[in-house]
């Protein structure tokens, strides 16, 4: 404020209670502002706290501003320690009691901010029901994606390519948590219980006494918790239909073989293989022993035959002696000409196309090449001279 030589004394006075009397009020107004944005705050939260379920403009302002204040806090691991742990959520938990056995499980430190985190993006209502395996490392947001994903219950079971029905409910009986009857896989697979086979058309010649074995298609398989044998049995043939294509059918029939000879064919071509380079060529050998009226002499055919090895707790003897080379099954194709009346495992698709698109070649025989540089390599030959001297240089 400026005054001139003629602005009486009394008016400055005047003037500065004004100014003063002016700041004052606009200080007080200020401070009011600042305490009514605490109690509207305040307020807020203490409505988000009794009512979970409240919707509105103000709570969404205040978990933004909340959730952004520790944008560096959910980043960090939840919880302490590093080895993943087994945690349930019981059905009808709440976020809160969920919260509270998160922290009770050393998963998470911050249990406020959770159930903060979790009501702003609306996954407090979408926490789900089941057994989850969660990490100390994983972050707020993590977790919580975790609980709201009912994949997260669903129980990842392996079963591998070249395995027979037996080996696969062995995995099943092994399985944490157990989610498949392991007796009655193989009780449906063995067809001793139960299984209705007319939706899947590459079933419809199977033979009355045959078995599952070759069918139930090798991979992963995701299943939920109260699953039992019968849905994996069926989500087993149903992949086995979906990825033997109508293609490859076909392919089987030019090669002069029908789907359960190509079938039978491809399990022998699976437990001989472990390069999946070299399976075209392992299908052409026994295609050439075949059309030239040989035996086939697979090894994995006699140790089907010869079964469970209780000595070894293995189902697959190795090495095999010249009285197992005499075994008499119709398996071992050492005794009997042709192919085995079934499949003798579960092949994968790699061996099933190699059936279907086998290497064109004169190989008639082939055997591990010890000397050679890659592991489980064979090595192929098309005369017995041949071959006896690749055996021998193994030898």
């Amino acid at each position: 404020m400026t005054t001139s030589k003629n602005t009486p004394p009394n008016t400055i006075k005047k003037d500065k209670r004004a100014a003063s009397k002016l700041f004052g009020c606009v200080w007080k107004t200020g401070l009011g502002l600042v305490v009514l944005a605490g109690a509207l705050a305040a307020a807020a939260f203490f409505a988000l706290r009794q009512n979970p379920g409240l919707a509105g403009p103000l709570q969404r302002v205040y978990l933004r501003v909340y959730l952004d204040g520790r944008s560096q806090q959910l980043a960090q691991p939840a919880g302490t320690g590093n080895l993943p742990l087994p945690f349930t959520v019981a059905p009808g938990e709440t976020a809160d009691v969920i919260a509270a056995n998160l922290a009770a499980a050393g998963l998470l430190n911050d249990t406020e901010l959770f159930l903060n985190y979790a009501r702003y993006h609306n996954l407090d209502a979408q926490l789900e029901a089941g057994d989850f395996t969660l990490a100390p490392t994983m972050s707020i947001p993590e977790l919580a994606a975790a609980l709201t994903d009912g994949r997260k219950q669903e129980i990842e079971l392996r079963l591998l390519e070249g395995w027979r029905l037996e080996e696969m409910a062995a995995s099943l009986a092994q399985t944490r948590p157990a989610a498949i009857d392991a007796d009655q896989f193989l009780m449906i697979t063995r067809r001793q219980a139960p299984f209705d086979l007319s939706g899947y058309d590459f079933l419809a010649s199977l033979p009355p006494d045959a078995t599952l074995e070759g069918y139930l298609f090798p991979d992963t398989y995701r299943v939920p918790p109260d699953a039992d044998a019968a849905y994996l049995v069926d989500a087993m043939l149903q992949n086995f239909g979906r990825r033997v294509t109508p293609e490859m059918r076909q392919a089987f029939g030019v090669n002069g073989l029908s789907l359960r000879e190509a079938v039978t064919l491809a399990s022998i071509v699976e437990r001989e293989a472990v390069l999946t380079e070299e399976r075209p060529f392992i299908a052409s050998v026994f295609y050439n022993r075949l059309a030239q009226g040989m035996k086939l002499e697979a090894d994995p055919t006699t140790q089907y035959a010869l079964g469970y090895q209780s000595d070894t707790g293995q189902w697959w003897k190795n090495p095999l002696t010249l009285d197992d080379l005499a075994f008499n099954s119709p398996y071992n194709t050492y005794a009997v000409s042709g192919l085995p009346p079934g499949p003798i495992a579960n092949p994968g698709l790699a061996s099933l196309q190699a059936v279907a698109a086998p290497a064109q070649t004169e190989y008639l025989f082939f055997v591990v090449d010890c000397t050679g540089t890659t592991p489980n390599s064979h090595v192929f030959s098309a005369t017995y001279e041949e071959h006896l001297a690749n055996v021998q240089r193994c030898r």
